[in-house]
């Protein structure tokens, strides 16, 4: 069956220093290990990772940005807003079994993104996200 994703707000207006929180629930239930993370992307740019395994920043990410959350449900907050942290966003899901798919939001929120995986090691997914961009073809489902 088709998998939801869904990332909300689905629109934002913040000032600077103000705290945002943004959060993505998918209707899948948990199989073996799910593992999260959070990607911004900018116009022109590749996405770039800023939480990975639910709730560890990966490398040179400010402490404004963090993760949480568990089994279907997650969530990025950035205390003390810049200017530069806006960014366009998908939300996608990568499910490793039986078949590898990937999901996209009906709504595209302003943001960022999320690839949330599956059965999968994090940390060779990290390593391929470093080495090749991304796993799944990105965007997925969106112009």
């Amino acid at each position: 069956r088709d998998i939801l994703v869904t990332q909300t707000p689905e629109s934002l207006a913040v000032s600077p220093g103000d705290t945002v929180t943004i959060s993505c629930r998918s209707t899948s239930a948990t199989v073996g290990t799910t593992v999260l993370h959070w990607y911004q992307q900018k116009p022109g740019q590749a996405p770039k990772l800023l939480i990975y395994s639910s709730s560890t920043q990966a490398s040179g990410v400010p402490d404004r940005f963090s993760g949480s959350g568990s089994d279907t449900d997650y969530t990025l907050a950035i205390s003390r807003v810049e200017a530069d942290d806006v960014g366009d966003d998908d939300c996608q899901q990568y499910v490793s079994f039986p078949v590898t798919q990937c999901y996209s939001p009906v709504q595209k929120p302003p943001w960022f993104i999320l690839l949330l995986l599956l059965s999968l090691p994090a940390a060779s997914w990290v390593g391929s996200v470093t080495d090749q961009g991304s796993i799944c073809p990105f965007p997925t489902g969106s112009d």
